[in-house]
């Protein structure tokens, strides 16, 4: 809903629409870990999600949510990640799927807003333009989101681990073309947080 009046609104604005969308999904995530959501009722929610998402990219029934000036396949891609987490790790690991699902909602969405907003010098990988403002975005609120989820769930991980799962997160987020890092990133980093805290 508010990415389609944020649409209305700002009709120039392609991707602020997606990046309202792509912020909001990840506390979804966070409350459904508080309150204790079962996997019998997540999981059948994100697939059914991911495959409205997957029908929406071919249709564009909500274009607000697919209609950016780069091929991009990452609403889809994010949707699954999410759906392959709930899957295989919720709910025995639900710390570890809003670590990475909360850095791809937060880290990402704010590196694509605030990048494009800031000059600095920037760079194309696989034709995808990333610069210095929106990486170092990232990887802040990346390490502040782990951080703050180490605190709440009591997480028995050391700093040294936390740097070493934030830059696996930036470094995904910069090779990621077609929007793919919405995959690789947040399994990246429920997988990184998994391994680095036993």
């Amino acid at each position: 809903m508010s990415a389609v009046l944020c649409r209305k609104l700002f009709p120039e604005q392609k991707e602020l629409s997606r990046k309202i969308v792509h912020i909001g999904t990840g506390p979804v995530i966070a409350l459904a870990w508080v309150f204790q959501v079962p996997a019998e009722l997540a999981i059948p929610i994100a697939s059914f999600i991911t495959i409205t998402l997957i029908i929406n990219h071919q249709l564009k029934l909500l274009p607000a949510l697919e209609d950016v000036n780069r091929k991009s396949f990452g609403t889809i891609a994010y949707g699954l990640s999410i759906t392959f987490l709930l899957i295989f790790l919720w709910p025995e690991n639900a710390a570890a799927v809003s670590a990475g699902v909360l850095v791809m909602s937060f880290g990402d969405g704010l590196a694509g807003l605030i990048g494009r907003q800031l000059r600095s010098p920037n760079w194309l990988i696989f034709n995808q333009r990333k610069s210095l403002a929106g990486t170092l975005t990232m990887g802040l609120t990346g390490a502040f989101v782990l951080m703050l989820i180490r605190s709440i769930s009591e997480t028995s991980i050391y700093p040294l681990p936390l740097i070493a799962i934030v830059c696996l997160a930036v470094l995904l987020e910069q090779i990621g073309p077609w929007g793919i890092d919405n995959l690789t990133v947040p399994i990246g980093v429920s997988y990184g947080w998994l391994w680095l805290s036993n």
